[in-house]
């Protein structure tokens, strides 16, 4: 659970329970969970982090958009089997800290064996991501991605956010809003989704994500 920034955290506050939906592989993915961060720093919100796989999306597909030569493989569903692992073994706080040293691993410094140092970064055991190789909690995954795509259909892909009784794909944005910018992204955000019937918003985007500077964790 991403914590609630000091003052929204009283025992029958305000406080939204939101649930995001992420696969660590995804790099607008990466930025939106830092982005949700941002917004529980400004604004009384409680995250809880689940997974969900563009693996499990794009199986069936006769190209799989994510690996259109087929040469990734097991390497696209290692980071969410050791995310799932740790929220299994050690819950979700441990999970809200490994998602955020694998992120910087994975789409800062390009580390795609960067799994058991992400562990050791936030004090988990290096042995964990034994699970990354194995279908051990594949059942996990599965079930957790279902339950986002009942929520915003099969065409959406990651990150899904669900609050107050609504949800949706996104947003894709890019870099990472922070501080009140973070705060009104959220806020149009819900007023968008609140709409009976709405369903798309886009304009063009830049060739490549700006990650922007390594999150400190």
């Amino acid at each position: 659970m991403i914590p609630v920034s000091p003052g929204f955290d009283e025992p029958d506050g305000p406080a939204k329970a939101v649930d995001f939906w992420f696969d660590p592989v995804c790099p607008y993915s990466w930025i939106a969970a830092r982005w949700i961060r941002e917004v529980a720093r400004v604004r009384p919100v409680r995250v809880r982090l689940r997974l969900m796989s563009l693996q499990v999306l794009n199986e069936g597909r006769e190209v799989n958009p994510e690996d259109p030569g087929g040469e990734w493989g097991d390497y696209l569903w290692a980071p969410v089997r050791a995310c799932a692992a740790v929220e299994q073994r050690y819950g979700h706080a441990a999970l809200d800290r490994f998602s955020l040293a694998l992120g910087v691993r994975l789409h800062h410094r390009g580390e795609w064996d960067g799994i058991e140092r992400a562990l050791a970064d936030v004090g988990l055991p290096r042995e964990v991501a034994g699970a990354a190789w194995t279908t051990e909690y594949d059942a996990v995954i599965r079930a957790s991605h279902a339950r986002a795509v009942a929520l915003v259909g099969e065409d959406a892909g990651t990150p899904v956010v669900a609050v107050d009784g609504v949800a949706f794909f996104g947003p894709v944005v890019s870099p990472v809003p922070l501080g009140e910018t973070a705060g009104r992204l959220w806020d149009g955000a819900l007023k968008l989704a609140s709409v009976p019937g709405f369903c798309e918003l886009r304009r063009p985007a830049d060739p490549a994500p700006d990650l922007g500077p390594e999150p400190v964790f």
